[in-house]
């Protein structure tokens, strides 16, 4: 059985302790036998919560001397205006990266692991809005503010408060497959794999003066991932030049029409990969790639892996997701 350990220092955020043990404890009751041993592990076996979200005094069976056995250690996050931890806590976390354990941090646990050195020269996730103090504070960090999670070996971070339940269950799905993971999440009441990253949520103001939106036309993009669609499709859609509508694109979504194009056409991959028995040369055509050989490169930048490798990963048991042209409007 692989013991999860949930780090709980003092001012953490209440809701991010309880993460780990929400997604691994579901996987318990999907997979055929339990998978994991989750542990609360506090220093002095005491923690108490950030007064902000609701203080809360904690008590626990399990000090620091638990992340030895750890085979995942999970760090939740605290304001990063907090001081470092004590020395024993990231000695500790220093301790289990050396002998190999598994270390993740949810939203601005990141801060911590950086403390402690571990994400030096790696690239790493935390919440929106305070990665640029992350980036600032550890100029060796290659901090990216708008993904929802990053694996980098053994080292992972996530972005905000709920983009740790997409790690966890990222976490799941590496252990035991995609079919427990799309169980776990079903049972968690939330999506598989989410689509999209922070850039989503990254807050941009509109320009002054300005009621265009374009929610519509993302729609409508969603849904014709199968076409060949260029950025004059895209503006005569929006009602706007081509000009006006790259502007108020990246004013709204932090990012042009056909970087978002081709973000969205990766992720109907991916779902295709996982949840079809299609030849990889068809996905690509579904997913509006001129071929394979056309969406491999961007696949392996977005995915990390090849088409095939992902397949191999995280093909699901039961096909289920349609075509763009079968899906119409559902896209």
């Amino acid at each position: 059985m692989k013991i999860v350990a949930v780090l709980a220092l003092d001012e953490m955020v209440g809701f991010e302790l309880t993460i780990p043990g929400q997604v691994f404890g579901a996987a318990n009751l999907i997979a055929a036998t339990p998978e994991y041993d989750v542990r609360i592990v506090a220093p002095g076996r005491r923690a108490r919560t950030d007064s902000l979200f609701g203080a809360v005094e904690l008590r626990t069976d399990w000090d620091l001397a638990a992340l030895t056995d750890a085979h995942t250690i999970v760090v939740p996050g605290r304001a990063p205006t907090h001081p470092d931890p004590p020395r024993i806590v990231l000695d500790a976390l220093r301790a289990a990266h050396a002998r190999g354990a598994r270390i993740a941090s949810v939203c601005t646990g990141a801060f911590i692991l950086a403390a402690a050195g571990l994400l030096d020269g790696r690239r790493a996730a935390t919440h929106w809005e305070h990665a640029e103090m992350l980036a600032q504070r550890y100029p060796a960090i290659d901090v990216d503010p708008t993904v929802l999670y990053i694996e980098d070996g053994t080292v992972c971070t996530s972005a905000g408060v709920a983009a740790g339940l997409d790690l966890c269950l990222q976490l799941v799905r590496n252990d035991l497959g995609a079919t427990v993971a799309a169980d776990t999440a079903r049972h968690t009441v939330m999506p598989p794999q989410r689509q999209g990253g922070q850039a989503q949520f990254i807050s941009h103001p509109a320009p002054a003066g300005t009621d265009i939106l374009l929610g519509d036309t993302m729609q409508w993009m969603n849904a014709n991932l199968h076409r060949p669609l260029t950025l004059a499709d895209i503006a005569d859609h929006a009602a706007l030049s081509v000009r006006s509508l790259n502007r108020h694109f990246r004013s709204q979504f932090g990012t042009t029409p056909l970087q978002w194009l081709l973000a969205a056409r990766v992720r109907y991959a991916r779902e295709l990969l996982e949840t079809t028995d299609s030849a990889v040369e068809t996905v690509a055509r579904h997913a509006g790639f001129a071929n394979a050989a056309a969406m491999r490169p961007h696949f392996v930048r977005q995915a990390g892996v090849s088409p095939v490798s992902y397949r191999a990963n995280f093909r699901a048991a039961h096909p289920s997701v349609p075509t763009p042209a079968e899906a119409g409007s559902w896209r």
